[in-house]
C-alpha cells in the first residue's frame, strides 16, 4: 500500500471534444481511481481546469491575467464536482471534494490536517483550486499537495505527451520519449511539460514524479503498484530514453 497524489490536466478531462468535461474520460477516471483504492492504495487526485478556461488566455478577452486565472481556478472546481459525481455512482460515497478557495456549499475547505485524515480513513481526496492563487498553475499546487500530504511518489495524467520527450514535439519531429531523467537536468534542458517551478520545489524535497499520458488513466491500479509508465522525474534518476 501506498499514498500517491495524481495530477490530471484539465484538456485531459476533454476527451475528444476539445472543451468542458468528457463524460467517459471523467467515468474512466473515476474508475481506475476505485480500483486503485481497491488495491489499498491512498489517493488524492489534483484536477486542472484547461479545459473551460486558461489564464494565458485572458488577453483574448482583454481581461487582466488574473481574473483569467481566477476562471481557470473555477474549472478546476468544475471537474471537481463531476468527479465526484462520477465516484459517487460507484459506489465510493467517501470521497472529499476539497477546495483551495471557500465554497463552502459545494465543497470542504483544504486543510491539510483535515486531507491526511481523510486519507488515513481510505477516502478518496479530490483536490481543486490549486492553492487559491493565480499565476500559479496546477502543476506547482500539485507538488505542494503531495509534500504535504506525505506522498511517495506524485503521478502526472499529460494530455498530448506519452512523459517527458527530449524536446517539444511540435518544434522538433525527432523528438523522443525518456525513461528517467533527474529534476535538476528537466530544467536545465528546458523541457517543459510541467511548470520548471514544480520540478525545482519536487528537486528540493526529494519528490519523484511519475509523468505519462492521461490514455494511460486505465493502468492507474498497475502505476500504483509500480508498472512502469512514461517517464521517471527524481533525484539522481539518470538521462535514459525509453
Amino acid at each position: 500500500m501506498a499514498r500517491f497524489v495524481l495530477k490530471v490536466s484539465g484538456e485531459g478531462l476533454s476527451g475528444d471534444r476539445g472543451f468542458g468535461t468528457d463524460p467517459g474520460r471523467i467515468g474512466e477516471l473515476a474508475a481506475s481511481l476505485s480500483a486503485a483504492r481497491g488495491r489499498g492504495h491512498e489517493l488524492a487526485v489534483m484536477v486542472g481546469g484547461g479545459n473551460y478556461f486558461r489564464g494565458a488566455d485572458a488577453s483574448r478577452w482583454a481581461i487582466p491575467r488574473a481574473e483569467g486565472d481566477n476562471v481557470g481556478i473555477l474549472g478546476t472546481i468544475i471537474n471537481g464536482i463531476l468527479l465526484r459525481g462520477a465516484l459517487s455512482q460507484r459506489g465510493i460515497s467517501e470521497a472529499r471534494l476539497m477546495t483551495a478557495v471557500t465554497i463552502t456549499a459545494m465543497a470542504e475547505p483544504y486543510v491539510r490536517l483535515r486531507a491526511e485524515r481523510h486519507l488515513d480513513k481510505g477516502r478518496i481526496v479530490i483536490l481543486a483550486g490549486g492553492n487559491g492563487q493565480p499565476f500559479v498553475s496546477t502543476d506547482y499546487p500539485a507538488v505542494q499537495r503531495a509534500l504535504e500530504l506525505g506522498a511517495s511518489r506524485l503521478l502526472v495524467a499529460k494530455n498530448g505527451t506519452s512523459g517527458v520527450l527530449t524536446a517539444d514535439p511540435r518544434q522538433d519531429s525527432e523528438a523522443r520519449l525518456l525513461r528517467s531523467i533527474s529534476h535538476d537536468d528537466a530544467v536545465r534542458r528546458g523541457l517543459r511539460v510541467m511548470d520548471p517551478a514544480a520540478f525545482v520545489l519536487a528537486a528540493e524535497h526529494g519528490l519523484p514524479i511519475q509523468v505519462f499520458g492521461v490514455q494511460e488513466i486505465p493502468r492507474l491500479p498497475d502505476i500504483c503498484d509500480g508498472a512502469d509508465a512514461g517517464t521517471l522525474v527524481a533525484a539522481g534518476a539518470p538521462y535514459r530514453l525509453a
